[in-house]
């Protein structure tokens, strides 16, 4: 029997993306989108995770939503939703391959802030927040990647790690419901994708569980550090410059 390297790919990508998402609140659409995109165009490997991402972490999300604080949660969410709709334009009108690109240089641009040392010391005024959101929806509608810049405004805020995985898993709740209207409009949710999510989902639900037992034992420093590898690896492995690995 050939094994379909990118498939293969696929496979062993959602599981990683499913531990990173479990462990971290985030990070899930920081690796699968890009690395899936490799194989099969941002076009599918978006959708796709929409909805493996949003089945598979209903466990996690309702003990989320009672611990989260929502008072930090619903400007960004409000932000995010009205920015939704030009970011699935552009996923939907955009060349494949510059999305992937702008995608790379989107995370090491944000990892570079985060491992500077940064830290947001003023208040979290309600333009602000809103103007975070706004840029998370946009670059959640274009390629499921809404979560790092809220993880830059919250984690440069000095928030512990606890409460910043619990906000990001409301937002993510309330972010899904927008970006998938807009997806269903726009004609997104393809037989491809429905044959994708079947395979992917059982790797993703996998890795969502040893992630979350994993998060456990951990420190804000160990999170924090987590936050940076998986925000770099996923970045400079989606570069199109390695597809040749999966025989693209």
């Amino acid at each position: 029997m050939v094994v379909d390297p990118a498939l293969a790919w696929a496979f062993l990508t959602a599981l990683i993306a499913g531990v990173t998402r479990g462990f971290s609140g985030f990070g899930g659409a920081l690796i699968f989108v890009p690395l899936v995109s490799a194989a099969y165009g941002p076009r599918v490997a978006a959708p796709s995770l929409l909805v493996i991402d949003t089945l598979m972490t209903l466990p996690f999300v309702l003990p989320a939503l009672r611990a989260c604080i929502w008072r930090q949660v619903a400007p960004l969410a409000v932000g995010a939703v009205v920015a939704v709709p030009a970011g699935v334009w552009v996923l939907q009108h955009t060349d494949p391959l510059a999305l992937r690109w702008a995608l790379a240089g989107l995370g090491l641009g944000l990892l570079g802030l985060l491992a500077s040392g940064w830290r947001h010391t003023g208040r979290h005024t309600l333009p602000a927040t809103l103007g975070v959101g706004a840029v998370a929806g946009f670059c959640g509608g274009a390629a499921q990647m809404s979560g790092p810049a809220v993880v830059v405004y919250w984690l440069g805020s000095g928030q512990p790690a606890a409460l910043v995985r619990a906000n990001l898993f409301g937002f993510f709740a309330l972010v899904t419901l927008a970006t998938g209207s807009s997806y269903a409009l726009g004609g997104l949710f393809t037989a491809e994708v429905g044959r994708l999510t079947l395979f992917l989902g059982p790797a993703y639900a996998a890795g969502l569980f040893m992630g979350a037992r994993a998060f456990r034992g951990a420190s804000d420093r160990h999170y924090r550090v987590a936050a940076y590898w998986v925000i770099a690896l996923a970045a400079l492995i989606s570069l199109p410059l390695f597809d040749p690995l999966i025989g693209r």
